[in-house]
């Protein structure tokens, strides 16, 4: 949205300086009409400069008339300031809207997550949970049919892993800040989320496994024994029209011509 305080002040200000343009004008205009037409009767010479000095006074009252009303509007509040958020909430946004923003940005916030879990346990199935899914991305395409819901339960389940990497690695940090006497309940909390992090990447990576066996036979019968058939046979009818020219060509040509 454009700031119309500003807008507005910038009119005020271009009309005040049309009011002293056309003042001025009007003025000298006038005062040199007055000086330089004779007092005998008029010429075509003294005419124009009494049309002239008569326009830019009816134009530098309209031009006054014009700044009274302008001041007698209320000026539009400020906008308010532009927070650091808000600017990058807007920046965001506007790259999202870009063809390869989307995927851009979310590789970037893979990164920095992956960097903020280096050194914590939850890294390595963080990495391999990001393997899985950009091998899963690849795919997703070609998951149609029956298939289909699957890349939909695969969505729910990555972010309900990532959502655990990120518990795991605070349990992790609470564990270094932790009191001696209350280490034991945050190491088996600990262990149980690590056990159960494992398990849900794996039934990921196994989910995968499973979309990637689904397009490979998909492509076998889009692209198996029939389809060898069906382009043996064009094959076969290309070379039976190839010949067929051939010998029209052969039919067509004079007795003892040269080839």
């Amino acid at each position: 949205m454009a700031d119309l305080r500003a807008r507005h002040l910038r009119r005020l200000s271009a009309l005040r300086r049309s009011v002293r343009r056309w003042s001025v004008l009007a003025g000298g205009l006038g005062g040199a009409a007055a000086v330089l037409t004779p007092y005998q009767g008029l010429g075509l010479p003294d005419a124009g400069w009494t049309a002239a000095a008569g326009g830019s006074v009816v134009l530098a009252v309209w031009r006054w008339a014009d700044l009274r009303t302008l001041r007698a509007l209320p000026v539009p509040p400020a906008p308010e300031p532009v927070t650091t958020d808000a600017a990058r909430a807007r920046l965001v946004a506007a790259v999202e809207r870009l063809p390869a923003g989307r995927q851009a940005l979310t590789e970037v916030r893979r990164q920095r997550a992956r960097i903020a879990l280096r050194g914590s346990a939850a890294a390595g199935p963080w990495q391999r949970l990001d393997e899985a899914t950009v091998t899963l991305d690849g795919l997703a395409g070609r998951l149609t049919g029956p298939a289909g819901p699957a890349v939909l339960e695969a969505a729910v389940a990555e972010h309900s892993l990532r959502d655990l990497c990120q518990r795991l690695a605070s349990v992790e940090r609470a564990l270094r800040l932790a009191p001696a006497d209350a280490r034991a309940e945050l190491d088996a909390a600990h262990h149980g989320l690590s056990v159960q992090l494992d398990e849900g990447v794996r039934a990921y990576e196994r989910l995968v496994a499973a979309a990637a066996g689904y397009v490979a036979e998909d492509a076998r019968e889009d692209h198996g024994p029939g389809a060898v058939v069906r382009l043996t046979e064009a094959t076969e009818l290309l070379r039976a029209v190839a010949a067929g020219l051939a010998e029209l060509r052969t039919v067509g040509r004079p007795t003892g011509a040269s080839t």
